[in-house]
């Protein structure tokens, strides 16, 4: 982020050296990025909505984390209600959508299961949602002057493009990677909750059975019979 801060001064150092003193927009693309946990009861079926631009991208990553076999049904869907991507009894999965304008809707469907609910994580990554559809390179237009300055200002540009995009790929790897270790830690947990509960069956077991072989012994050599003088 500080690498970010420095070129992005260094953009306005070299803007503010230029006779004209023209105002640049410089137009990245834009790309929102937002992730979000939602606990999905049994016999249940969750959809969520998002609007979305004409010649934008759409990208859903989901994972379910706790709950009894791990799976969920996904679907996504398209403004007309055509099916664009479905998984049956998925744990995880990525899927991406060349959008066009209205609202896409994707669900979660736990209807098959009468009793387990499920703990899911999902991110929603969205390109090119550029509000007022300016072409990027548009800032060009409005700098002169460059040559004085000995400087590219469209490398500057590419250059802090490139490091954003890859601070925002760095960032969604680490969510998609905590959302991992929460599902593992889940399934320890349930494995150690099982593995306790074992054991202390076993325990009773075998302590009972102890009990019935001592006894059992025990009336081997108990002489019942009585001697009559």
């Amino acid at each position: 982020m500080d690498v970010v801060r420095v070129l992005v001064c260094v953009v306005a150092g070299v803007l503010a050296a230029l006779p004209d003193r023209v105002a640049v927009l410089a137009a990245f693309s834009q790309s929102l990025d937002s992730d979000f946990t939602f606990t999905l009861p049994a016999g249940r079926k969750e959809c969520f909505y998002q609007t979305m631009k004409k010649a934008a991208s759409l990208e859903i990553e989901y994972q379910v984390l706790d709950g009894a076999g791990l799976d969920v049904d996904f679907y996504i869907s398209s403004p007309s209600g055509q099916i664009l991507f479905s998984d049956y009894r998925k744990s995880d999965g990525v899927h991406t959508v060349e959008t066009e304008d209205g609202d896409y809707v994707f669900c979660f469907d736990n209807t098959f299961s009468a009793v387990s609910e499920k703990i899911i994580f999902f991110e929603l990554i969205l390109d090119n949602m550029d509000s007022d559809g300016a072409d990027p390179e548009d800032w060009k237009e409005y700098v002169h002057g460059t040559d004085v300055l000995d400087m590219k200002l469209e490398d500057i540009m590419d250059t802090i493009n490139s490091v954003k995009a890859r601070l925002g790929k760095s960032l969604q790897i680490q969510t998609v990677l905590r959302a991992f270790e929460a599902r593992d830690r889940n399934i320890q947990e349930s494995n150690f909750d099982r593995v306790n509960w074992w054991s202390f069956t076993s325990v009773i077991v075998m302590v009972l059975v102890s009990g019935i072989q001592v006894y059992l012994v025990r009336s081997l050599f108990n002489d019942k019979s009585k001697t009559r003088t």
